[in-house]
Formats: C-alpha cells, structure tokens, sequence
C-alpha cells in the first residue's frame, strides 16, 4: 500500500457548505437507495449505532432498495455484522469482517485511558475476563469480575472484544444481552493495532468524508497518537472548507455537485451521519439553530427528516397515533406531501 502523510497531500480545494452534505448523503447511501446485502451495507457505513434496537433497522431502510427486517436478524444470527460496545465505549453494529480491526485499535486506546489502573492490572484483568468469555455471560457478571478495579462499570466493557449474542441487536429487543469473546464467536484473533487504526481512518472517510483530523477522533474516541499509524499508512487528499479546516480524505471518493437533487429520507435516533463529526461541524446535515432540540442535554439524539439533504422535522411513529412530523422549520406543500409519503412507507415497515 502507498505510504505518504496528509501533509503530503498538495491539493487543497474548497468545498462548500452543500458540497459536503452531498458527499456525506452519497457515502451514507442516502442520495439514492443500493441493492446491498446487510454486510456490504454495514461496511460502506462504518458503523451503526445501536443503543436503540430500531435504530440500525430504520438506517438501513432508508438506505438500502427493498431492506426487510429480517435481512439484519439473519445477518446477526449468521455472524456477518456483530454487535458490540466500540467506539466511545457506545453499543455499534459493525461487520464482522471490520470488528476484529476496530477492537484492535480502540480496545487498547481505550484501556490507557482508564484512570488510575497500571498497564499490568490492565492485563491481568484483561485475562480474567478473555477467561471468562470463553462461554457466555452477562453485563453483571462482566463487571463483578473488574468493575471494582476498572472504576466502574462501564470500562469494564473494554477490557476484551466482546459481542452480543442475538437476539441482542434484533428488533424490539429490550433484554438483558448475553457475551461471549469475538474469539469465541467469530473464530478469529486480533489483528495488529496499526492495522486496527488504519481500518477505521479508512471506513470513516469511506463513510464521512471528508472529514477533519478531530472529527476521527471525535467518531472513534481515541487519541490522535492511537490513529496516526492510519493516517500515516494511507495515501490522504486535502481539502479546505470554507471556514479554512483542513480535511483528510480518501483518493477517488465521491465528491457531488452541491446541488444534486436530494430525497427525503427518515433517519433513526443516534444515526451515525449526525455523530460523526466534531461540533460545529455537525452542521453539514445538522444546522446550528435545530442542534440543541435534536441533541438533547442527557446524549439522546432524536429521529429526523431530511428535507434537501439537511435535518428539517423529527419523527416518531407510536402504535395508538401513528407518524407523528415535528417541523423545525416552514416546510412547503411539496415538501410535506413528499415527507407525508415516505413516512407511509415507514409505517409500513413497522407494521410488517
């Protein structure tokens, strides 16, 4: 692979405003449904946040040419796309072909990170759990093997890569999920760290590109010392927004015309094309007057409409009511009608 250094990289054109929304709609599947299976979807993604169990499903309906609920089911079941707790210590779906990488580089990131715990009870804690996971076992037995010394619960989760068994991950799941080691389940052992970050500066600019060193940062919740092999690794172009950022991205991907004509599309909650980047950069599909009502104060991230590409209304569909659309701002006749039409559609979806 060619080795060269984003500093390296000559051109620095501008992109605009709309000229980012495009490429982000474009990578994200969202100007134009693809005839995927769940596993190729779920790579040209990244990763899909999954804390919500509808999430990963409405994303991929909105995504993907006649998606069924089913498809992402059997493709947990079959071990093509896995979930666990990644990036930002966040439940993810990824493909069970990226897991292994991602977990190399943000399990350890994430280990050194840890407060007041040396790198030897790190490992040794590290073993009992990879000791443990060998068979199934649930978040409290997890932390009562490590959450005293990890200094809480939730560090405990990185402590070995481990995934959810299904039903976890499935629809309308709400139980308590049972883990086992990605060892265990996927037949596989990590892979280099350096490889680990390479994979997941590859996958976001694939996914969210272009993008700012600290948007990656932000995404994985790592230090920029944990991707550098990554952005060393791999041959990077240069941009320039129109505030004077610089961006990184990947030779040959897609870049639009900012006006290319954009559909409506419905968004889950946390869907990752709003959370990928840093602030303010959000605003190339989230604009800055509606951040604070669709990000709210406790981390929760409401559904929202696309409306030309950027965030327009929220949605919610309840099993009495029906879809419910809460403009955040005047939307025309057409435009209603449109997202009235989509929605139908969505209803349909959870109905079946």
């Amino acid at each position: 692979m060619a080795r060269s250094t984003a500093a390296n990289a000559k051109e620095e054109r501008v992109l605009t405003l709309r000229e980012l929304n495009r490429a982000l709609l474009e990578r994200q599947l969202l100007l134009k449904r693809r005839k995927l299976g769940v596993q190729q979807a779920v790579e040209r993604l990244c990763a899909l946040q999954a804390q919500y169990s509808l999430s990963p499903y409405i994303a991929l309906w909105s995504r993907l040419t006649g998606f069924r609920r089913d498809q992402l089911t059997r493709a947990l079941e079959e071990r093509e796309v896995v979930k666990s707790t990644l990036f930002r210590i966040t439940l993810h779906i990824t493909s069970a072909r990226d897991y292994p990488y991602y977990a190399a580089a943000f399990l350890p990131a994430a280990q050194e990170m840890t407060a007041r715990v040396t790198p030897e009870q790190i490992a040794k804690l590290s073993r009992r759990v990879h000791a443990a996971a060998k068979k199934p076992l649930t978040h409290k037995q997890l932390e009562a093997l490590a959450a005293e010394e990890m200094g809480g619960r939730w560090r405990t989760r990185t402590l070995a890569p481990l995934v959810h068994l299904p039903p976890s991950g499935t629809w309308r799941f709400w139980g308590r999920p049972e883990l086992l080691s990605m060892q265990t389940w996927l037949g596989v052992d990590l892979p280099d760290r350096e490889e680990g970050a390479e994979r997941i500066v590859e996958r976001h600019l694939a996914a969210f590109g272009p993008a700012t060193q600290q948007d990656l940062l932000r995404f994985a919740g790592v230090r920029v010392g944990d991707l550098r092999p990554g952005l060393e690794r791999l041959e990077l172009r240069i941009f320039r927004d129109e505030r004077g950022r610089k961006l990184l991205d990947l030779p040959r991907a897609p870049l639009p015309d900012g006006e290319t004509p954009a559909p409506i599309r419905f968004l889950p909650k946390w869907d990752s094309s709003i959370l990928a980047y840093a602030p303010p950069e959000r605003t190339r599909i989230l604009p800055e007057k509606f951040r604070s009502t669709v990000i709210r104060k406790n981390g929760d991230v409401l559904p929202t409409v696309l409306v030309d590409g950027f965030v327009a209304a929220t949605w919610n569909i309840d099993r009495k009511r029906g879809l419910a659309i809460e403009p955040l701002r005047r939307l025309t006749k057409a435009e209603r009608a449109e997202i009235d039409e989509v929605g139908e559609r969505l209803v349909a979806f959870f109905a079946d």
